[in-house]
């Protein structure tokens, strides 16, 4: 009798573990798997924080599922955080905002590096002030979009390590970068022939410049471009004395050739590395 308890007691153990939710692959800063956010309000999320993470360097992740029976929110949060690794890798500044609908329930989860300013307390206020109010009348964008602004306040008061440049993060690649300032470079024999020799090299600076920091976005990066662009187109019409077209197919084709890829090229969007310990809160509408 005891051993046809015990199997039993197996049993069971056995089938809830298998019938434990699976986490969803994380695909975006926005996973809704019960298609109550409209493809809009999903966008306009992402986008806030895209820029976020942009300007902080900290990650906030969303995710939205009917349920996490059989196990509590808690547990299945802290899966989901193993599982995405939201947040910068040894800065742990990552956060999740987990939804369960069918549950009625939502939880923070806190990365480890964000612990101090975005505590257990705050997060409980952030969840009882901004997001349940909304969640209780069915304004489910309102309640994730405000909680989500609550969020990053509280993290913007939290010294974080700069991020890294997003430079090539952008949709347009470095080689689209050359090819537009191999383009410039061409023309740059024009410019001199117009403007004259040390006009015309500066203005090529100038443009090489201005096009590299709309693309890259760095300043620093595109006056070096610049001042490369310069001093070569000075130095080259110098030696040819007319139109220089083939100088950039000779003296630039030396130059920088950097290339990098990056988390957030534009084709997804994964965590960082960061770690979680079971820091936030939760709660119930």
């Amino acid at each position: 009798m005891f051993r046809g308890l015990l199997l039993s007691l197996l049993l069971g153990w056995a089938f809830t573990a298998a019938a434990d939710i699976a986490v969803p692959p994380l695909t975006g800063r926005v996973v809704d798997t019960t298609d109550t956010l409209t493809n809009n309000e999903i966008g306009s999320l992402t986008r806030k924080l895209e820029d976020f993470e942009n300007r902080k360097g900290s990650q906030i992740a969303v995710l939205m599922l009917s349920t996490t029976q059989p196990e509590t929110i808690e547990q299945y949060s802290i899966r989901v955080a193993d599982a995405w690794k939201v947040g910068r890798k040894n800065v742990d500044d990552g956060a999740i905002l987990v939804v369960a609908k069918q549950d009625r329930q939502v939880r923070i989860e806190v990365g480890y590096g964000l612990e101090g300013s975005l505590t257990d307390a705050t997060s409980r206020r952030i969840i009882d002030e901004d997001i349940i109010p909304k969640f209780r009348t069915g304004d489910f964008y309102g309640g994730i979009s405000a909680g989500v602004d609550r969020i990053m306040q509280v993290i913007d008061g939290e010294k974080l390590p700069t991020p890294k440049s997003q430079q090539w993060e952008n949709p347009i690649s470095a080689s689209d970068l050359l090819g537009l300032i191999f383009f410039l470079l061409i023309t740059s024999g024009v410019l001199r022939a117009v403007l004259g020799r040390l006009v015309g090299s500066a203005a090529t600076g100038v443009l090489i410049g201005v096009v590299a920091w709309m693309i890259i976005g760095s300043v620093a990066v595109s006056v070096i471009l610049g001042l490369i662009a310069f001093v070569l187109a000075f130095i080259v019409g110098a030696a040819s004395g007319g139109y220089s077209g083939g100088w950039a197919g000779g003296a630039w084709s030396g130059g920088s050739g950097g290339s990098g890829s990056s988390r957030g090229s534009g084709n997804g969007f994964s965590g960082g590395g960061g770690s979680f310990g079971g820091g936030g809160a939760s709660g119930r509408w």
